[in-house]
């Protein structure tokens, strides 16, 4: 069965990936969405039908279904890391 997503969780682009931001809201005014907020760039809303898989706490996000400007923003997530950390 399906775990259902919580606020916390971590969301990915691919399982083993780097999170790279966390759930915030879940079907915020009842609509099929999630708020997720990606790290160096604030909150994006997510269509629910874009949550390739949910597990071990974690949500997993088909890139495909997703808009150019959250894509753009989860690849410049890290940005801001040390690499040498």
């Amino acid at each position: 069965m399906r775990e259902q997503i919580r606020e916390g969780f971590e969301v990915f682009v691919s399982d083993g990936d780097h999170a790279f931001g966390a759930v915030r809201q879940v079907a915020p005014h009842g609509r099929p969405e999630l708020v997720v907020y990606v790290e160096n760039a604030g909150d994006f809303f997510v269509p629910l039908a874009a949550v390739k898989a949910v597990h071990g706490q974690k949500v997993i996000l088909d890139c495909g279904k997703l808009d150019p400007r959250l894509r753009r923003a989860i690849g410049h997530a890290h940005d801001t890391e040390d690499p040498s950390i």
